[in-house]
C-alpha cells in the first residue's frame, strides 16, 4: 500500500467543513459589530413639544402671546378702516350714491380751481390801482383801530335787547 493515499474518516471531514463554515460565519458577524470606540453617545434630547401652554417670552404663554398679536393687528385694521373710510357698500343703491357723491365732490374741487384770487375780486374794474372793495375782516380791523375806549362802555351800557350796527362812512 505504498502508493494508496491516507483515507480520512468522513466525521472528520464535517467537523472539518463545520469549523470553515463556524468561522466564516464569524469573521462575517463580528465585522457588523460596532467598535465600541465609535460608538457614539446618548442621542440628543429631544426639545418639548410647543403646545399652548409654552412659556415663550417675557413669562407669557404661547396663546397669550397670540392674542396679544391678533389684538394689535385687529387695531391697525380697525383704524386703517377708519382713517380710509374702508366700507363695502351693501346695496346697489348704495353704491349709486356713493358713485354721485365722488362725482360731485370731482365737481366741486374742478370749480374751485378756476375761482380767482381773492385779490382779483375785490378789485373793482375800470377803478384806480389803490381802490378795492375791504373785506368785512379789513373793514372790522379798521373800525376797531378808529374806535376808542368809550364806545366800547357806550356798548355796554345800551340794554342786551336792542342791537345797532356800527356805522359805515
Amino acid at each position: 500500500m505504498a502508493g494508496d493515499q491516507p483515507v480520512c474518516p468522513p466525521q472528520l471531514l464535517l467537523r472539518g467543513w463545520g469549523a470553515v463554515l463556524l468561522s466564516q460565519c464569524l469573521s462575517s458577524v463580528f465585522s457588523q459589530i460596532p467598535d465600541p470606540e465609535l460608538l457614539p453617545t446618548d442621542p440628543p434630547k429631544k426639545p418639548d413639544p410647543v403646545t399652548s401652554e409654552t412659556v415663550v417670552f417675557w413669562g407669557l404663554r404661547l396663546w397669550q402671546v397670540i392674542g396679544i398679536f391678533s389684538m394689535f393687528i385687529l387695531a391697525i385694521i380697525i383704524t386703517l378702516c377708519c382713517i380710509f373710510k374702508c366700507r363695502i357698500p351693501r346695496t346697489r343703491k348704495e353704491i349709486e350714491a356713493r358713485h354721485l357723491q365722488r362725482e360731485a365732490a370731482k365737481k366741486y374741487a374742478n370749480t374751485l380751481e378756476t375761482v380767482p384770487p381773492l385779490n382779483e375780486l375785490t378789485e373793482i374794474p375800470g377803478s384806480a390801482p389803490d381802490a378795492a372793495v375791504q373785506t368785512v375782516s379789513e373793514q372790522v380791523e379798521a373800525q376797531s383801530t378808529n374806535s376808542s375806549q368809550p364806545s366800547l362802555a357806550r356798548v355796554s351800557e345800551e340794554p342786551p335787547g336792542s342791537i345797532t350796527l356800527p356805522e359805515t362812512g
